[in-house]
């Protein structure tokens, strides 16, 4: 199927009708996802959004529930969000949505998280221009994956190239009059696109043996020389969309309060201390060491699938350029010289 971009405003205007929807939207100097309330105040016109997506299902900071105190204890949860739809999402953040979706639907099931995706649909966009640190190929990605999304546009000129993926996906394109079929020409265009945003992609983890390679060198002296580079800031988890740390608080005021998830990284010291006093992660090196091995050895061994989607984000907003993609590789050379 195919849609004129100029009939993409008044679709967007159907859909926000009767959902949340969540766009890219121009910030400043930067591009995040926030609740739209009409088609122009969204941006398609972008590589990737500062900070991921992940944030509309689980929030920086999110009250899960309230209490209060008279004569009994009174809880009061929050409530459930109505049906939403992000348009304009990269493949690689929708692809990091469904490793986040193994941690919020294991042995404990997140009821927030759950009932915002459940009531969520999809609506990607094609990567044309991959940035410069985006190495998606490298971790059994694309820049046209359809993993995890319900539909996918492909800008091919004047028009967009639809793909329908999920029946969700299907039924919210088919209540629009504005989708038409696809001819050949349409799809030969399509595909040349693809083609030459993942030729464009130059950046590249080596991915074999990987998670072996990694166990080798767990005590390598290898990880205290990136270490000493590192600021410990934890910049690196909370732009990363499949990161998901957090720490809940209780905060209270008199007879009320609430209990409150806040994300929380890794890299800090704090996230490991015990009750004890005893730290397992008491050196940078031991924490940027875990966040390696998480993406690239424990998740590939217990969940088959890389704890990273390529997006890269790491990388560039990184304030001492530690490259996610030259310490992967590395270990390989570390491997080596042992």
């Amino acid at each position: 199927m195919i849609i004129d971009k100029n009939k993409i405003n008044a679709f967007i205007n159907q859909i926000i009708s009767d959902h949340i929807v969540f766009a890219p939207v121009k910030n400043k100097d930067m591009v995040l996802f926030k609740q739209i309330k009409k088609p122009d105040e969204m941006t398609l016109d972008y590589n990737n959004s500062r900070i991921p997506p992940k944030s509309i299902y689980l929030p920086q900071t999110e009250t899960l529930f309230r209490f209060s105190k008279n004569q009994n204890i009174n809880l009061e949860t929050p409530k459930k969000d109505g049906r939403t739809l992000l348009f304009g999402i990269r493949p690689c953040d929708a692809k990091s949505l469904k490793i986040l979706d193994q941690v919020f639907t294991g042995e404990y099931k997140d009821s927030l998280y759950l009932s915002r995706r459940k009531n969520s649909i999809l609506i990607g966009l094609t990567c044309h221009n991959p940035s410069l640190n985006c190495f998606c190929t490298s971790v059994n990605s694309s820049p046209a994956d359809t993993d995890g999304l319900d539909v996918l546009l492909t800008d091919i000129g004047d028009k967009y190239y639809v793909e329908l993926i999920t029946s969700r996906g299907g039924k919210i394109v088919k209540n629009f009059p504005g989708f038409k079929p696809a001819n050949k020409e349409d799809k030969k265009k399509k595909e040349e696109i693809v083609k030459k945003a993942k030729d464009s992609i130059k950046r590249h983890i080596k991915s074999e043996r990987l998670a072996s390679i990694l166990d080798s060198i767990f005590e390598n002296k290898y990880w205290e020389e990136i270490a000493r580079k590192c600021l410990g800031c934890g910049i690196c988890t909370f732009l990363c969309p499949t990161c998901h740390c957090f720490d809940m608080q209780d905060e209270t005021a008199g007879d009320k309060g609430a209990r409150i998830r806040v994300w929380d990284s890794c890299m800090y010291p704090e996230y490991t201390m015990q009750a004890s006093g005893y730290n397992p992660r008491p050196y940078q090196m031991n924490r940027i060491r875990n966040r390696v091995f998480h993406k690239f050895n424990y998740l590939p061994k217990n969940n088959q699938v890389f704890g990273c989607v390529g997006c890269g984000r790491c990388i560039t907003e990184c304030p001492v350029n530690i490259d996610i993609i030259e310490v992967v590789n590395q270990a390989r050379e570390v491997k080596k010289d042992e």
